[in-house]
């Protein structure tokens, strides 16, 4: 199975789904191009919406590509919690001269339309953060010519990913920029996430299926690190977010090595859920007392987080990084694979030569 993935691109490296319109087919089409496997990010679409992207991105390339999907969320809020966060952020909300926005506006992301699009319209590859789908929907896309990965943060989540039925498991260590991908956002658990180097090769010890290894990937010799450790291709988002194709805002890709964002910080500020930023001033004032409530919060500061960016203050903007964010490069997308699939080659020439000559 490791093969029946990555022969579907020729370079180790998988371009991450980010979410909130970084992801635009322009940068998948790219990367795909390059070798590597461009992916769509259906989260915070509708299923209409992702299905036009999806057209698009066929458009400009004919190579393998995939979509990621968010998995509904259970209700862990507790009452009135989500509520005085919302007092909290009053001020926010005057300061920026917008209402904030309705906590209940649906917990599902619209998964199961997207789900039937994806079965109508087969893409080679879905992937799932968030949780892991049921063994009967994992099968319903094999069956429609599909492979499924789904991300894991812990060798047991991958357990879990491997009984459900998924072909692949993307092994999401704490480096990594935007959501962790938990299967149960646990309060008492933060703090407590793995490496990725570490990651990986706790997940190969328990799970017979093929790693994706992500989290602060940025340089190919990183890439030779994760495949050395087991890992059959690297995920990487940060990297392709300051590229041209990419649709992050500019002043999103412009922080990235701004001096005044020396570092990233996990938070549940913006959303509810830990996802790592680049911190600012919003994330340091109200980082510490946001709830544990995806997507509540989400859809609570998202007016705020528009007219943030619409006036161009990135004190307030979520500016999702990865710790390796200040090696960042604002390459074409398609030379930033094609360098980072040279270094990685340059790396494993480097590495020592195991007994009888073949190089580990």
């Amino acid at each position: 199975m490791s093969s029946a993935l990555t022969d579907l691109f020729p370079q180790p490296i998988v371009q991450a789904p980010m979410a909130g319109g970084v992801s635009v087919p322009q940068l998948a089409a790219a990367v795909c191009e390059a070798g590597g496997l461009g992916f769509l990010a259906a989260g915070y679409k509708t299923a209409d919406g992702m299905y036009q992207e999806i057209k698009q991105l066929r458009s400009l390339t004919s190579r393998p590509f995939g979509v990621n999907l968010f998995m509904p969320q259970p209700e862990y809020a507790e009452s009135g919690t989500v509520d005085l966060y919302a007092s909290q952020l009053a001020g926010e909300a005057a300061w920026y001269g917008t209402e904030l926005g309705d906590p209940d506006s649906g917990r599902d992301d619209g998964y199961e339309t997207k789900l039937a699009v994806l079965l109508d319209n087969p893409v080679p590859v879905v992937s799932f953060h968030f949780g892991v789908p049921t063994r009967e929907v994992l099968e319903s896309l094999r069956r429609a010519g599909t492979l499924t990965l789904a991300t894991a943060t812990t060798p047991e989540e991958a357990l879990a990913v491997r009984r459900a039925g998924a072909d692949a498991v993307i092994a999401q260590g704490v480096e990594a920029g935007g959501h962790q991908g938990t299967h149960r956002d646990l309060p008492e658990n933060d703090g407590s996430g793995l490496g990725v180097l570490t990651l990986v090769a706790q997940i190969r010890e328990t799970v017979d299926i093929p790693v994706v290894a992500a989290g602060g990937i940025m340089r190919g010799g990183q890439i030779a690190a994760v495949l050395a450790a087991g890992a059959s291709a690297a995920q990487l988002g940060t990297a392709f977010v300051p590229t041209p194709e990419s649709g992050a805002h500019a002043l999103h890709k412009q922080a990235l090595t701004n001096p005044l964002f020396a570092r990233t910080q996990l938070t549940r500020a913006f959303t509810g859920r830990p996802a790592r930023g680049l911190v600012n001033r919003f994330l340091r004032e109200h980082g510490r007392y946001a709830p544990a409530a995806y997507p509540e919060v989400h859809h609570l500061t998202s007016p705020l987080r528009k007219a943030a960016t619409k006036a161009g203050d990135t004190q307030g903007m979520a500016m999702w990084a990865g710790q390796g964010h200040r090696m960042a490069r604002a390459l074409p997308a398609g030379q930033l694979v094609e360098v980072l699939a040279a270094e990685l080659a340059e790396a494993r020439t480097a590495l020592p030569a195991a007994p009888g000559g073949e190089t580990r």
